[in-house]
């Protein structure tokens, strides 16, 4: 019999299950829900997934080799960040968005914190929050067959009926990991394998339909409770996101505890924020609070009683309190008052920014239609554009929606021609909205411009009277985008050099509107 004693310095190996072994497990149970994003998307949504996902990898190796650590990358602790991440994002963001968020969730979150184990909050969920917060525009924008609209959710929250079969199973607009019913087989397959913890997904998931119950308006209507929990990334937050080993408690009454609190959390912000898109901020806030949880909360050992427990802090010398991390209370307060300083602001400026977008698009319209003494709405127009549904018009203009139309008229009350506000979601760095005048005879009197977001020096050049004048005064039934210059055809714009994606952009959404007045105002086929 062998007596030898196996010495070894910890941390102790305590099961067979490895890393390695568990993210495999992990990019497994995450394969149906991304096999289904991507047949309902489309091609675009397989490369942002491979986008995503290479990123991590390849940021994590080359941290690796300039840093002379060991080959971390190969846990594949990192393409399950950047499939997350992938997975939380539309289908139809451009390929520079993964890219960058899975740089920054990897070397930002994770690498310089000092790696796996290391991380105080979820990296997927940073990634997603830093593209939120810096390409707002182009991260609300969902299209699945060539059509953009509202999220089930978002549509939810302005009291629309949904189709919950659908959102079931994934075939809605929303993220390319938007289909529940993979997010389950997968979340509950871990959970069998007892490789998530039960006590924070479940809690968080019994939570936030308690708080959607009692506070939603609806009571426990099952199709309003179903609605709320199969979208807005309820799903993939508890299972997937909430349940990171190394940013959730450590007990299983801390893991209860921490799952409420994220669960309490996105029920508020589902039923009184002003975003479908929060219940990333739900976990990161949940993260942020698992050192204050671990703090309070801690396992019994074995063969202690508790009020030995009790007897041995006080012998500590000074109240539990005081003897919480200073970083971690500092941490918290931030986070508190960070929190509670943008909702502040927010509820603050929210009638103002409305105000002043009306603003602006009262000054557009009179910029396009300067002969017009006041606008009056068309029943045609807002009719069309109701049975739109917010949803992409037409076909041969690319992402573009119609936001609304008006007659203008002179001072005597005859309409001396319309003008309509578009949006066109292919611009380079997001959306792009713009009024268009059209006169009574039909021809275009100008474009102007409420939301441009395009590259300084290039992109934003569209908005120079060199290359919107090109519109003005032509009778044209549609333009084409002369990218090599020197047009002298009528209906030929030409493009502003370095900015042919932009300039392309601005063509189709003019056409958009010049086909919705000849369509609707003129009743033309």
């Amino acid at each position: 019999m062998n007596t030898a004693l196996n010495l070894s310095s910890s941390p102790h190996a305590r099961d067979k299950w490895t890393t390695a072994f568990i993210m495999r497990v992990v990019l497994l149970a995450l394969l149906p829900a991304t096999v289904i994003g991507v047949i309902n998307a489309g091609l675009h949504a397989l490369l942002v997934v491979l986008v995503s996902v290479a990123s991590a990898v390849l940021s994590e190796f080359a941290f690796d080799k300039l840093c002379h650590r060991p080959d971390t990358w190969k846990d594949c602790s990192a393409a399950v960040t950047g499939l997350l991440l992938a997975l939380s994002l539309s289908p139809s963001v451009p390929l520079h968005l993964p890219l960058l968020g899975s740089m920054f969730a990897i070397l930002v979150c994770k690498c310089c914190f000092g790696g796996l184990g290391k991380n105080f909050i979820n990296p997927a969920l940073a990634g997603r929050c830093f593209l939120l917060i810096s390409f707002g525009s182009a991260m609300s924008s969902f299209q699945v067959d060539a059509t953009t609209s509202a999220t089930p959710v978002a549509l939810l929250m302005t009291g629309e009926q949904v189709d919950i079969t659908k959102m079931f199973f994934g075939f809605t607009n929303g993220v390319i990991g938007s289909s529940a019913a993979a997010l389950l087989v997968g979340g509950l397959a871990l959970w069998a394998m007892d490789i998530i913890h039960g006590e924070i997904c479940f809690s968080v998931l019994g939570m936030f339909t308690l708080v959607i119950g009692l506070f939603g308006g609806q009571g426990f209507n099952l199709q309003f409770l179903m609605a709320n929990l199969f979208g807005g990334g309820v799903i993939m937050g508890a299972f997937f996101m909430a349940t990171d080993y190394v940013t959730s408690p450590v007990t299983k009454l801390g893991q209860m505890v921490y799952g409420m609190l994220i669960g309490l959390l996105g029920g508020i912000f589902r039923l009184y924020g002003g975003t479908a898109d929060s219940f990333s901020y739900c976990v990161i806030t949940g993260n942020l609070f698992v050192p204050l949880i671990d703090t309070y909360i801690v396992a019994k050992p074995y063969a202690y009683r508790r009020f030995q427990l009790i007897k041995q802090s006080s012998i500590a010398g000074e109240p539990l309190f005081k003897r919480i991390p200073r970083p971690v209370i500092v941490l918290t307060v931030i986070a508190l008052v960070s929190g509670l300083a943008l909702s502040g602001v927010y509820a603050m400026t929210k009638d103002t920014i409305e105000d002043q977008k009306r603003a602006a698009q009262a000054a557009s319209f009179l910029v396009v239609c300067p002969e017009a003494d006041h606008f009056e709405t068309d029943p045609a127009i807002d009719k069309a554009i109701a049975d739109l549904n917010g949803g992409v018009y037409g076909s041969g203009f690319g992402r573009v929606t119609i936001n609304e139309g008006f007659a203008a008229l002179d001072a005597g009350g005859s309409t001396v021609g319309h003008a309509l506000s578009v949006t066109t979601a292919d611009g380079f760095d997001g959306n792009i909205t713009l009024a268009v005048g059209i006169g009574a005879d039909g021809a275009v009197n100008g474009i102007s411009f409420t939301e441009l977001n395009e590259t300084p020096g290039m992109g934003m050049r569209v908005d120079e009277s060199e290359f919107k004048d090109q519109f003005s005064g032509k009778a044209v039934s549609r333009f084409t985008l002369n990218k090599a210059g020197g047009s002298t055809a009528e209906d030929e714009i030409d493009s502003v050099s370095g900015a042919s994606t932009t300039s392309g952009a601005v063509v189709n959404a003019v056409n958009a509107a010049l086909d919705f007045y000849r369509t609707v105002v003129k009743g033309e086929n």
